[in-house]
């Protein structure tokens, strides 16, 4: 089997201060670090062996997959790989819009379709298509080493944010297999099945984080 993993990054200042956030950046809160050390901690108990793991480049991200990093390190099961960057999975633009109160934007902050581009801002459908790409990409290179390896199965672990990450389960919702009226909290991890043939996701799980 070949599975994705494909994590939201932990709780930032600017999420705990209901601030836009997209491609402008804040550090974890200590509440975020705990959230990524949770879901270290919960991949661990899965028994887990990654044979990559991926960061969008924003700070708050590349923090929260190192988070986890360590924790899967720790744990001694399996040899754990260096985090490496992935621009495609980064957060959409919101434009001028970014670092003002979500609170008073005119449109809504998880999905604004295309009510952002006029702002400067990335529509949703080009985020859908960017994030689709970029993770089928990633499997893509992931089944071929394993398969050079002799080994028919692979985890990718692919650290990304909020409404880039609901943009990809949007995408495959119609082969989903688990409940998907489900918050997308800081930290929660979407579990994806990957079928290299016909070049489909499939979700089957979303863990959110209960600290």
């Amino acid at each position: 089997m070949y599975t994705l993993y494909l994590l939201r990054h932990g709780q930032t200042l600017y999420n705990l201060q209901r601030l836009v956030q997209g491609r402008c950046d804040s550090p974890l809160t200590s509440a975020g670090i705990l959230q990524a050390k949770s879901a270290g901690a919960w991949m661990a108990s899965q028994d887990i062996a990654f044979s990559a793991i991926y960061s969008s480049p924003l700070k708050r991200a590349m923090d929260t997959a190192h988070v986890v990093r360590d924790c899967l390190y720790r744990d001694g099961r399996h040899k754990v790989p260096l985090v490496q960057e992935c621009p495609g999975i980064i957060e959409r633009s919101y434009g001028s819009l970014e670092e003002g109160s979500v609170d008073d934007v005119p449109l809504n902050v998880w999905d604004p379709r295309e009510e952002v581009v006029p702002y400067g801002g990335e529509g949703s459908v080009e985020l859908r298509a960017r994030m689709v790409g970029a993770l089928m990409q990633l499997m893509r290179d992931a089944v071929a080493t394993a398969k050079a390896s002799g080994e028919d199965q692979c985890n990718v672990l692919a650290v990304s944010h909020g409404s880039a990450t609901l943009q990809f389960k949007l995408a495959w919702e119609h082969l989903a297999q688990c409940d998907q009226d489900q918050p997308l909290g800081n930290c929660c991890v979407l579990k994806f099945a990957f079928d290299p043939r016909a070049e489909t996701f499939s979700n089957t799980a979303i863990v959110n984080q209960k600290l």
